[in-house]
């Protein structure tokens, strides 16, 4: 009688410390959840704002960010080969309807949150003749991202074929991978000119702005981010959120977005 009593007793012992262990492991899952680090795609025009919008997130959030950056249909096709993006930050919104096409994202999990500006920019300390999109016919090597590819490179070719110019100049277009990759020739010389945002001609200090595309004749540019269908952890949605949250807005404003 004792003995069987025993064995009970230490039975029920085995069992409670079980229970113990898997409460823990359960809530120790729980608040590991909002840490679990978030992989996000990023046009490469957003590099130096959203790399703050980051830092911002995480110490407002404690959720941890990776970023990983290039051309916008680049990234979107790598994520419908599957990549495993959680969020994708992209400089236009038909890299974006790809993926709401294929499923992977839901359309309410789309989200416009800034604009750009289109400038022709030419290496810092020259003389240049451009005044506007007829003068471009001057130059040599004009650097632009590869309209197939590059979002500012189909906004800028949008830009020239309505002016007109598309197929003069196309036979001295340098395309290339991503808008930065542009800028980078531009500041290297091995361009004369070149297509960029405003955004990203503000941040270098070897290229000066030649001629600004105006407003009115500017293509609709929409920067837009989604979340993945896939990516259900709450930092995720936390992070879609806080792009369109006033600390974000600012964030871009300051690096020369247009809301």
């Amino acid at each position: 009688m004792k003995h069987g009593t025993k064995c009970r007793s230490s039975k029920r012992r085995r069992l409670a410390v079980m229970v113990l262990l898997a409460l823990t492991s359960i809530f120790a899952c729980r608040s590991a959840e909002p840490n679990r680090e978030l992989l996000v795609f990023a046009a490469a025009s957003t590099a130096d704002a959203i790399a703050d919008v980051g830092r911002e997130f995480e110490a407002e959030t404690g959720g941890k960010v990776t970023f990983s950056f290039g051309a916008s249909r680049d990234l979107a096709r790598q994520i419908r080969a599957g990549a495993p993006a959680a969020i994708l930050i992209s400089a236009d919104a038909e890299s974006v309807d790809t993926l709401v096409d294929a499923k992977l994202v839901e359309r309410q999990d789309r989200r416009p949150f800034a604009s750009n500006r289109l400038v022709v920019v030419v290496p810092k300390g020259g003389a240049s003749a451009i005044r506007g999109p007829a003068d471009l016919a001057k130059v040599a090597h004009l650097a632009m991202g590869d309209p197939k590819l590059v979002p500012a490179g189909s906004y800028a070719k949008q830009w020239l074929e309505k002016e007109g110019v598309w197929t003069e100049l196309e036979p001295h277009v340098v395309p290339a991978l991503d808008v930065r990759a542009a800028l980078a020739t531009v500041e290297a010389g091995s361009a004369e000119a070149g297509i960029v945002y405003r955004t990203d001609a503000a941040h270098s200090q070897r290229v000066q702005i030649a001629y600004e595309v105006p407003a009115e004749k500017t293509p609709t540019i929409s920067y837009v981010a989604a979340r993945m269908v896939s990516a259900e952890s709450e930092t995720a949605r936390r992070f879609l959120d806080f792009m369109t949250a006033p600390k974000a807005k600012a964030i871009f404003v300051r690096h020369g977005f247009v809301l």
